[in-house]
């Protein structure tokens, strides 16, 4: 199942896409509110009233989760990344929080700060939690999965390398890109492994890896955090992201005014977002 949220009349509704590229609106309910209520996404909308149909070409899109209860990222988590990040390899995950207020969805403008010009892509899966717990077993974890989306974690680099935690680079208001749709983990190879992941800026392809190339799995990354934290459903956990990002490249290669980045996940879908200057 493809679950979308999309603004229609100024209010956010639940839409579930189909092949065709028509969504179903299927109520008001967030899948934040499914999620917190142990909904099964996976069979929800199976039967339920439609409530109005539009095109997804017509459709305003908004983060699949508006305000997820966690957003946990992983970094350094594909081994050429690493190595062109000039960083020692680390034996543990590098995990950092997001804020929902950087999130912006499908087609939205991700913002250029007035701040800094170091404005930077990184394609990633996201993995939306349907429960979670403390000391998850590795075996149980991906039970714990509710679905995947595609996410830009968009870097402002320079206040990034501010201080050695990178909390406020990752943080600027509207440089998250998620989205377009949830899709539901029984469509999808276990744990996202074996999926092909691309970003392309202005339409060249930038970064190009396999998702089974993480060094943590997304089994991994769930079983590790909960021994530190408790996962709850409608966390997200942003899984790292390949070789290729603008900051290590000679010359820089950085996202600005009038840019479009967009980011495709094999079976997931594609985000895609112009890039502007904050006004």
């Amino acid at each position: 199942m493809r679950y979308v949220s999309i603004e229609i009349d100024g209010q956010p509704k639940l839409g579930v896409r189909d092949a065709q590229d028509n969504i179903s609106i299927i109520g008001d309910e967030s899948l934040e509110s499914l999620l917190a209520r142990g909904v099964d996404l996976a069979s929800y909308a199976k039967g339920r009233p439609v409530l109005q149909t539009v095109k997804a070409a017509d459709a305003k899109f908004l983060p699949p989760l508006a305000r997820p209860t966690k957003i946990i990222c992983a970094g350094l988590n594909y081994a050429d990344h690493t190595k062109e990040s000039k960083y020692e390899q680390p034996d543990y995950p590098t995990l950092f929080f997001r804020v929902h207020t950087s999130l912006v969805g499908h087609n939205a403008p991700i913002v250029r700060p007035k701040l800094s010009d170091s404005l930077d892509f990184e394609g990633e899966v996201a993995v939306i939690l349907g429960k979670g717990g403390r000391y998850i077993k590795p075996e149980d974890a991906l039970d714990c999965v509710a679905g995947y989306a595609v996410f830009n974690d968009g870097s402002v680099r320079e206040y990034q390398f501010k201080s050695p935690q990178w909390t406020v680079g990752k943080n600027f208001d509207g440089t998250g890109g998620f989205g377009p749709d949830m899709v539901t983990a029984d469509e999808l190879p276990a744990g996202a492994k074996g999926l092909k992941l691309e970003t392309r800026l202005n339409g060249k392809v930038v970064q190009s890896a396999d998702t089974s190339d993480m060094i943590f799995d997304v089994a991994s990354l769930i079983s590790i955090t909960s021994e530190a934290i408790t996962l709850e459903a409608g966390d997200v956990i942003v899984s790292g992201t390949p070789a290729g990002i603008g900051w290590a490249r000679n010359p820089k290669l950085l996202m600005k005014h009038g840019d479009i980045c967009e980011v495709s996940v094999e079976k997931l879908g594609t985000l895609r977002n112009p890039i502007v200057d904050e006004t």
